[in-house]
């Protein structure tokens, strides 16, 4: 066994080059039997198992720095960088990331978890490096994919490294997967691919024969350029990185230890923006993850022998995500102009199904969350109802086109906020917790979150309807059991759920039901506790919450969600008076169940009640 002995890159590098293949494969079986045990993005780091040897088998990390790109392709570089015997723990509680962490390790150069930031982050590292020389020289890879040239982002940092003309290398893994099938012009023009390395050798020789030959000048030596440039067009799919200021090298096959760290190490001494190009098959290695990519991008438990899930919820259980795939489905069967909007996550949104029954009304635009809500505000403007289903980790990354392209328009774009709340094993970079804090300031946009399954269908079409900006949050869960009623959705309107003496909670979501439960747990103590289900963070139903709060001796909210400036702050606000609130810090929060994260802050019936007696006390 070769991995056993591998506690660094360094002892990575006293392997010869026939005994790395074998490595990989150790690396391949390390991966699947932990991640059909604990879950975890396994298609993608699959597919990038003898990229990663090969970077660290040329590298001198961590002095020489590797940023990737989300970050969700790098359990071969976990394994490789120290942590392999810890993998079992990979997502868990208080275990390993599943992304590159700084607190985690030195090899991890970047806390990472969202797409397009690589090659920006490489680039200050660059510039930082060149401007203390004091410090001496280090190289800087960043690792991006096909996907995250779907993001703006990534292309302003090619941009900016092409001008500055400064020492980097871009490696640009391509597999026509970033989660679903990758979009649009740029994936079409990157993948249609023309394995040509014999392109950059004839370069050479070419720019060696014109130096030796031709004087500098001359009229042949602008049709020697041209005639260059002319190839490069006709065969090379590096044209667009040429253009932008970068040596282009490849594609490379990027399951070919051999052809990968010769190239590695030939182009080591060359200067200036490098982009090399590798093309890899996402789930290499295990046919089950080869065949069905998109549900092995981020695979739950599942049997190793089949592939197959093993399912731990009851047959009965229905997700948030699920419901609301149902209901808009169902909307768009009533209602022509209801369109979907998904920023590549069709099967996370559950937008998939719409896109199977109305493919002329489904728009994937790729890792382009700016640009989705800009596109959706240009449909909502001539009419039509659009609905962008987005991860609220996700939604972050377009809060000014929230403001400025549909607020300041007053136009009916509706945000279906998936993945709100605390979300699991996915950790700090993906926890959906800051979305409360930063919508509910925006004007003309209203925010919802509702407490059950049926609130949600209820919200959704109360958000088509409306020709409002929507908001409507809810959590990665299953729908809670609830006999609550479910009064019909008026604009800023709460509901009273359970009347109360001298001790009311305002739950908002999620937190309804904990609420309610707890209400029974203080009866035990003689507390009379009443349970309003506020709906809405804004417009907030000022009415009930004062006509409350003039008998109530303790007001409490509780949301799953940060306190600071926070739906709990919201309802301060509006009464002006003490509000003890209930929720989560503002803190990163690391991976582990959401059952155990919601009981760890609190956010249980159990934790809410205790509050709730410790602060009476």
């Amino acid at each position: 066994m070769l991995l056993e002995n591998i506690q660094s890159p360094q002892d990575l590098k006293k392997l010869s080059l026939e005994q790395l293949p074998a490595l990989a494969a150790e690396i391949r079986k390390r991966m699947i039997e932990a991640v059909s045990s604990c879950g975890g993005h396994l298609a993608s780091s699959l597919g990038a198992v003898e990229l990663t040897i090969a970077l660290h088998y040329c590298l001198d990390a961590p002095r020489d720095k590797i940023v990737w790109d989300v970050g969700h392709q790098s359990y071969a570089h976990k394994i490789l960088t120290g942590r392999n015997k810890d993998f079992d723990c990979l997502r868990q509680y208080k275990g390993l990331t599943g992304f590159p962490c700084r607190q985690e390790s030195e090899y991890d150069t970047f806390t990472t978890g969202h797409s397009s930031t690589a090659v920006s982050l490489a680039m200050g590292l660059v510039c930082a490096r060149d401007l203390k020389p004091e410090e001496g020289y280090f190289k800087v890879a960043a690792v991006i994919g096909d996907g995250s040239l779907s993001g703006g982002l990534c292309f302003e940092g090619l941009n900016n490294a092409g001008h500055l003309k400064k020492d980097l290398l871009v490696v640009l893994n391509t597999n026509e997967l970033s989660i679903a099938p990758n979009v649009g012009a740029i994936s079409t023009y990157i993948n249609k691919l023309i394995s040509l390395p014999v392109y950059n050798r004839f370069k050479d020789s070419l720019e060696a024969l014109v130096k030796s030959r031709i004087p500098k000048g001359s009229r042949l030596l602008k049709i020697a350029n041209k005639f260059e440039e002319g190839l490069k067009g006709l065969f090379v799919p590096g044209m667009l990185f040429e253009e932008l200021g970068f040596r282009y090298f490849g594609p490379f096959d990027g399951h070919n230890l051999n052809l990968l760290i010769n190239t590695l190490k030939n182009i080591s001494h060359i200067k200036g923006p490098l982009l090399v190009h590798v093309i890899t098959k996402k789930g290499k290695g295990y046919a089950p993850a080869e065949s069905d990519p998109v549900r092995f991008h981020s695979a739950g438990p599942f049997d190793i022998a089949t592939g197959k899930s093993f399912s731990r919820q009851a047959p009965a259980a229905k997700s948030y995500t699920e419901t609301f795939s149902q209901a808009l489905i169902k909307l768009a069967g009533e209602n022509e102009r209801v369109v979907s909007i998904t920023a590549a996550m069709p099967e996370g949104t559950g937008l998939d199904r719409f896109r199977d029954m109305y493919p002329q009304r489904f728009f994937d635009v790729g890792i382009a969350e700016e640009h989705a809500v800009c596109f959706a505000a240009g449909l909502a403007n001539k009419g039509l109802k659009p609905v962008l289903a987005v991860y609220s980790t996700f939604l972050q990354r377009a809060y000014d086109q929230i403001i400025e392209e549909v607020a300041l328009q007053n136009l009916g774009v509706i945000f279906a906020v998936d993945r709100a709340g605390i979300v699991g094993g996915d950790g700090a970079t993906h926890q959906g917790i800051f979305d409360i804090a930063f919508l509910r300031h925006i004007p003309n946009l209203v925010v919802m979150a509702p407490k059950d399954g049926n609130e949600l269908k209820d919200m959704l079409g109360f958000a088509v309807k409306s020709g409002c900006a929507v908001t409507l949050r809810y959590p990665k869960d299953n729908i809670p059991a609830s006999s609550a009623p479910c009064a019909p959705i008026e604009l800023g309107k709460a509901e009273l759920l359970k009347p109360g003496k001298g001790v009311f909670i305002i739950a908002l979501g999620t937190m309804v039901i904990p609420s309610l439960l707890a209400a029974e747990i203080l009866k035990d103590d003689g507390l009379d506790t009443g349970v309003i289900n506020a709906r809405f963070v804004k417009p907030l139903d000022r009415e009930l919450f004062r006509e409350i709060s003039r008998d109530a001796g303790f007001i409490f909210t509780a949301e799953e969600g940060v306190l600071e400036g926070g739906f709990g702050s919201a309802v301060s606000e509006a009464l002006d008076r003490p509000v003890i609130r209930i929720g989560l810090a503002s803190d990163f929060i690391a991976c582990g169940k959401r059952e155990t994260l919601l009981a760890d802050y609190g956010l249980d019936a159990r934790g809410i009640a205790d509050k709730i007696k410790s602060h009476i006390k």
